[in-house]
């Protein structure tokens, strides 16, 4: 059984199973908690050890984090390997160290591009394509995080990664930024996708807003808050 908001109720009928058997549950998270916060508090919630998240969030993204617990986190890498949807908000005119708006704004440029010229420009990221990560991102370079590196103004020179990106659709343009609906393969950055249209477009880019709002067929819109999980605990169990 996976645990969502529809069927939160069913928490202790859960938990007896999860204890037991093992469980999932998709979690709505918040911004500013990390997944290692989330994966916490539902340790300390559930008296569960043996819990494990399928995809990290950062803590400016919010949205979809599938958690696995007991012997289901034997399965992390099935969900793991699942295709992703991001809600995404991209600021032209700029770029930031961290490629998102966890660091101040440099290289501050006038954007004068057309919505047809952002479309132009998205349909190039459409497919098959090779990407280099974000320097402040967890992927391991010679046993060491890259953002471990990057706080150490250590640079390396990094190689692309193959990645596939099934769809973007312009859900909106207002100058300077634009949001975007993006369908991609597991280990995509949307990061570096912002970045780098904004290095085409020649005025910069970062990620503003970030939502994982699928992982496969699972939706964000189904998940449960860790605060409804509190509110249940402390409320409507009582």
């Amino acid at each position: 059984m996976i645990l969502n908001k529809h069927n939160l109720q069913n928490f202790d009928e859960w938990i007896e199973q999860a204890r037991s058997v093992g469980g999932t549950i998709l979690i709505n998270k918040d911004l500013n908690w990390t997944s290692f916060d989330v994966v916490a508090k539902l340790r300390n919630l559930t008296k569960i050890k043996k819990i494990g998240h399928a995809g990290t969030l950062d803590p400016l993204a919010s949205g979809l984090l599938i958690v696995c617990l007991g012997k289901f986190t034997k399965k992390i890498n099935e969900f793991q390997d699942l295709g992703k949807e991001y809600l995404a908000g991209v600021k032209f005119g700029a770029t930031t160290k961290t490629d998102d708006s966890e660091a101040d704004e440099e290289n501050i440029k006038e954007v004068n591009f057309t919505k047809e010229d952002l479309e132009k420009t998205i349909g190039k990221y459409i497919g098959e394509i090779e990407q280099i990560p974000p320097m402040f991102s967890a992927k391991k370079v010679n046993g060491q995080r890259l953002y471990q590196l990057a706080r150490k103004d250590i640079e390396i020179e990094l190689k692309p990664s193959l990645v596939k990106i099934d769809k973007i659709d312009l859900v909106s343009f207002e100058s300077p930024k634009a949001e975007l609906l993006v369908s991609c393969s597991k280990g995509t950055y949307i990061r570096a996708l912002a970045r780098d249209l904004g290095k085409d477009l020649g005025t910069g880019g970062y990620l503003c807003k970030l939502i994982r709002t699928k992982i496969g067929d699972y939706s964000y819109e189904d998940a449960v808050r860790i605060e409804d999980i509190n509110n249940y605990l402390n409320n409507e169990r009582l």
